[in-house]
């Protein structure tokens, strides 16, 4: 069966790794969380002291890029799954995000993951950037406030002590840092399917895209 590259790119919280991780395994195909990788570089820089007082030393951390292993979510041999995911990381990934040679390391490594195809990724630049001859390039979007309610409830469900009116304000700045970077600024790409999932269910969401991948796959 012929295998195709799925690309699914937009703002934080639209749900974006749920689908992905969902649609891998239906069709069999790798999952890559781009994302976390970014997340990866961001606690290596906070635990190496490159960010202090919400600083990020540039220079410290393109420096040291060579010393992380990301292709696993490992860091100096440490599983970093779920420290990856707090509220601190979320509100320094974006700027550690905008840094050129950081971009420049992952979109290699990224590529490198799917030039077999049979690989869904999502991320920010995945169907502008990484894969832009991706047979599927999908954009997810919804409001604002309905992802951090959604982000918010998974704080919370983790056992995190957060408050909603923070959650909202680091989705708001990462919105803008990822849509006004400099380098692979977040953006629909060319040919690439919009969904608002703002009123919509993961089933509902998932049989659209399912359909979208099996007529490209069939085709």
């Amino acid at each position: 069966m012929k295998k195709i590259t799925i690309a699914i790119d937009g703002f934080s919280s639209t749900g974006k790794s749920t689908i992905a991780k969902k649609l891998a395994k239906s069709l069999g195909y790798i999952y890559v969380d781009s994302g976390a990788m970014y997340r990866g570089v961001t606690y290596f820089a906070m635990q190496q002291g490159f960010i202090k007082d919400g600083i990020l030393d540039k220079t410290a951390l393109v420096n040291s890029l060579d010393q992380i292993d990301l292709q696993f979510k490992f860091v100096a041999g440490a599983n970093i799954e779920k420290p990856i995911r707090t509220l601190a990381v979320s509100q320094q990934v974006s700027p550690v995000a905008t840094v050129p040679e950081v971009r420049e390391k992952l979109v290699a490594l990224q590529q490198a993951m799917g030039i077999q195809k049979g690989v869904v990724m999502d991320g920010r630049d995945i169907g502008t950037v990484v894969f832009p001859e991706a047979e599927l390039k999908l954009y997810l979007t919804a409001s604002a406030d309905t992802r951090a309610h959604r982000r918010y409830k998974e704080l919370i469900d983790r056992g995190d002590k957060v408050h909603f009116d923070a959650v909202l304000k680091n989705v708001q700045e990462r919105d803008y840092i990822d849509s006004h970077r400099a380098t692979s600024p977040l953006k629909k790409a060319e040919g690439a399917v919009e969904i608002d999932n703002s009123d919509m269910g993961l089933e509902e969401q998932f049989e659209r895209i399912l359909s979208h991948a099996n007529a490209l796959i069939a085709f």
